[in-house]
């Protein structure tokens, strides 16, 4: 592992994301080291040698002069890394930004695949409006630990009920939604009376990791050779047009609300989530360039 300390003269940028005002990332590169990391496109503006993975930047950043001036925007974490990784538990760089804008009034979401996350539980409800999301995309350990090396599932999913039950919105992000592999509907029966949102993601295969995982799926997998043949190489949308057809249907047999791209639509704790489906990235592409 490559891991230096770097002085940036800020943590926050604007973000173009329709889901934020402000991006935060306090580190770059993440040592979760997924397959299918799209934040991989980032080794392009590092100097890093090293694969993606084996490198991470410790920001440090001058203490921010006035939150207040951040009061009623939303700041995500992270875009580009997790802001939980494992070495979050020596450098609390994300801590230290939650600390300092503590009581500024502004409004955070954050999305991680760690546990370590329930260490700042305290902190996070001091912020109004809250919004976690932990990243699944299968309950099957062994094929997790092929894609990533974050915690466990089940880990996973035990922070996700403690954030629930401490009253912060929680979102199950199954994603990416690998096609033939993953079961979405048992992830769903999984976390359903645990969070308040879940978020349907497919897998969008593009840049570097791209040819990783269709080499993947050809040694552990080649009966889906064709399938990803036919929806990568040849742009076929018939199996996300499906399984869309599916998931609606599975929903309103199940009492839950399905959208499509739609952030808004929020169920209270207690209830059952709303399952909103996030298949069509050119949509979502084109929304954030707004």
């Amino acid at each position: 592992m490559v891991i230096k300390e770097i002085e940036v003269k800020s943590v926050l940028s604007k973000s173009n994301l329709p889901v934020s005002d402000y991006a935060v990332n306090p580190y770059v590169g993440c040592l979760h080291a997924c397959k299918y990391c799209y934040a991989s496109f980032m080794k392009r503006f590092t100097l890093h040698p090293e694969p993606w993975g084996t490198f991470l930047d410790v920001k440090t950043w001058p203490e921010v002069k006035d939150p207040s001036k951040y009061r009623g925007k939303e700041l995500f974490l992270s875009s580009v890394t997790d802001p939980y990784q494992p070495h979050e538990a020596k450098y609390k760089r994300t801590r230290a930004i939650l600390e300092q804008m503590k009581g500024s009034g502004c409004r955070i979401s954050i999305s991680t695949k760690s546990d370590l996350i329930l260490r700042d539980l305290d902190l996070i409800k001091t912020f109004p409006g809250a919004r976690v999301s932990w990243s699944i995309n299968t309950l099957d350990e062994d094929f997790r630990k092929e894609m990533d090396k974050g915690v466990s599932i089940e880990r996973r999913l035990e922070a996700m009920r403690q954030f629930y039950e401490a009253g912060i919105e929680t979102t199950c992000f199954i994603s990416p939604i690998f096609p033939g592999i993953t079961d979405v509907k048992a992830i769903i029966d999984r976390a359903k009376h645990q969070c308040n949102l879940v978020w349907l993601e497919n897998l969008n295969l593009r840049g570097d990791y791209r040819p990783v995982i269709i080499d993947w799926i050809h040694e552990n997998r080649p009966d889906l050779d064709g399938l990803y043949q036919n929806i990568y190489s040849k742009k076929d949308m018939s199996y996300w047009t499906e399984l869309d057809a599916e998931l609606r249907h599975y929903a309103a047999s199940e009492g839950m609300k399905y959208v499509r791209d739609d952030d808004s639509v929020r169920s209270g704790f207690g209830e059952l989530p709303v399952i909103a489906n996030y298949f069509f990235h050119e949509q979502v592409r084109k929304s954030a360039k707004k």
